[in-house]
């Protein structure tokens, strides 16, 4: 009995390993997907209309730059970059697929709160 409830936990021990792999090799290739597609407006740094906007929507009480919000939502994410907001245009699915949206939404998320655990919006 103990040497089969050794080998299940070695297998979830695995499984988790994989899935964290994964989701590691996902959040690179949202970073290279963010990078050319969004942080020529979005990025960290002076001159960047996104930022320079969303620092002046929020005035300080979040971040500017989309990589440095621990706030947002992946359903948030999917439909600005789907739908466009103000003066950002949407993103076809011809230009940012289906996957790499999944990669770049998982990337932004990765340090967001889970359920029940409070934001840090930098204040």
């Amino acid at each position: 009995m103990n040497r089969v409830f050794r080998v299940v936990i070695a297998c979830v021990m695995l499984s988790a390993s994989a899935a964290y792999a994964q989701s590691d090799a996902t959040r690179q290739k949202g970073n290279e997907v963010f990078q050319y597609w969004c942080a020529t407006c979005h990025g960290r740094g002076a001159g960047m209309p996104g930022t320079i906007a969303l620092t002046a929507k929020y005035k300080g009480a979040l971040p500017g730059a989309l990589e440095d919000r621990t706030d947002l939502t992946p359903q948030a994410v999917r439909f600005v970059v789907r739908n466009g907001a103000a003066i950002m245009p949407f993103f076809r699915k011809t230009e940012v697929s289906d996957a790499d949206l999944d990669a770049i939404t998982e990337y932004l998320v990765r340090r967001s709160p889970q359920p029940g655990e409070r934001a840090n919006t930098g204040r």
